[in-house]
């Protein structure tokens, strides 16, 4: 079976062509503002091929899609109703599904969400401790995200592994905490092959400082800014989201701009390390705790799997977990690779993202094609 998966960022279409595992075309259309050139996009489709199918990455699925889903009529109703969850995301993953069902009518199209991969956490870690009106009139529950990367680098990390004792292409019985460290950035717990904490929340704005997202912040400081200061909940939801973060700190949101001005001396630079790995460290640290224990940590996205500095940081904070990173080895690896120092009671590997392959491999799972 081709699989034609559609993946819209903040900036870019990715556009890749799978058969099986195989990748038959990888393109980026650039799309500034959540705008892509429908022209651009049609001739990437035509030099992909003939495809049988059409796989989507959706970033918000709500309570209401808890796996992937044919799309029609009604679900694109019922995905549209939920941009209000999403309002920076859902609309460039709605805008790329009617573009693409244009181009290719006759391809079924599926719909996968980054949500769905923590659909079943424990009530213990999707509840907010808000009034129950509140929860049951609104739907208000902890969804987490990237939840298409933590499933498949968990799955990877078990195959890598060779653990005993369960599936490999679920998980196997390991305790895995994976860490996706892009411009967003989350941490999941995955105690054999299923997401049992994760730090994002009812939106991607909670958890891990991000390149330009605050992560967790007291809401009560939000609260007093509202108040005593007149800001408005726009300026608070714009300056939480776009200039926060590591921009916030360093006055810069790109990882490696920021190692190398901290290398320079720059005491900005230096506190938007020390801060962001702190969060890190304490994040591994919740999530092996909610599993009572850690055999396997994950490194994924543009940061954790280019960046040893970061890995080797983090990994220093968490020896009391029975991590341990073999600096060599970490300099030199290239995803996917293990980078655990030998006899280390955890094993650490760095394992590139492949979204991809497991919206693919959603794809064949709703249509009936072999998984692979």
């Amino acid at each position: 079976m081709r699989i034609l998966v559609v993946n819209a960022g903040s900036s870019s279409l990715k556009l890749s062509v799978l058969e099986g595992e195989a990748l038959r075309l990888s393109e980026t259309v650039p799309a500034p503002g959540g705008r892509v050139d429908e022209s651009a996009v049609r001739d990437a489709v035509d030099r992909g091929g003939s495809v049988d199918a059409v796989g989507h990455r959706i970033v918000h699925g709500g309570s209401e899609f808890n796996g992937p889903v044919l799309v029609d009529e009604r679900v694109a109703g019922r995905l549209h109703a939920l941009t209000d969850l999403a309002p920076l995301h859902q609309p460039k993953s709605l805008r790329a599904l009617e573009l693409v069902g244009r181009l290719l009518p006759d391809a079924p199209a599926v719909a996968c969400f980054d949500t769905a991969f923590h659909a079943n956490l424990p009530a213990a870690a999707s509840t907010y401790a808000l009034p129950a009106r509140w929860r049951q009139r609104w739907g208000l529950r902890r969804f987490g995200f990237h939840g298409l990367s933590h499933a498949y680098v968990s799955r990877r990390a078990a195959a890598l592994s060779g653990a005993p004792g369960g599936d490999t292409s679920q998980g196997a019985r390991l305790r895995i905490v994976t860490c996706h460290l892009g411009s967003g950035a989350s941490l999941a717990a995955v105690k054999d092959g299923t997401s049992v904490d994760t730090t994002m929340g009812f939106t991607p704005l909670e958890g891990l400082v991000m390149a330009t997202r605050s992560g967790t912040v007291d809401p009560g400081l939000v609260l007093w800014l509202e108040e005593h200061t007149g800001m408005p909940p726009s300026e608070l939801a714009s300056a939480l989201e776009h200039r926060s973060g590591l921009l916030g700190l360093a006055g810069m949101s790109d990882m490696k701009a920021v190692l190398d001005a901290e290398q320079r001396g720059d005491p900005d630079a230096r506190l938007a390390l020390e801060v962001y790995v702190h969060r890190l460290r304490a994040g591994v640290a919740a999530m092996a705790a909610a599993m009572d224990g850690l055999d396997v940590l994950v490194f994924t996205g543009g940061i954790g799997e280019r960046s040893a500095a970061i890995r080797a940081r983090a990994a220093t904070g968490l020896s009391f977990l029975g991590v341990g990173v073999d600096g060599r080895v970490n300099e030199a690896a290239e995803p996917d690779a293990e980078i655990g120092t030998e006899g280390a009671r955890v094993r650490t590997f760095a394992i590139r993202a492949r979204e991809d392959l497991e919206i693919a491999r959603e794809v064949r799972s709703v249509l009936g094609g072999p998984e692979g």
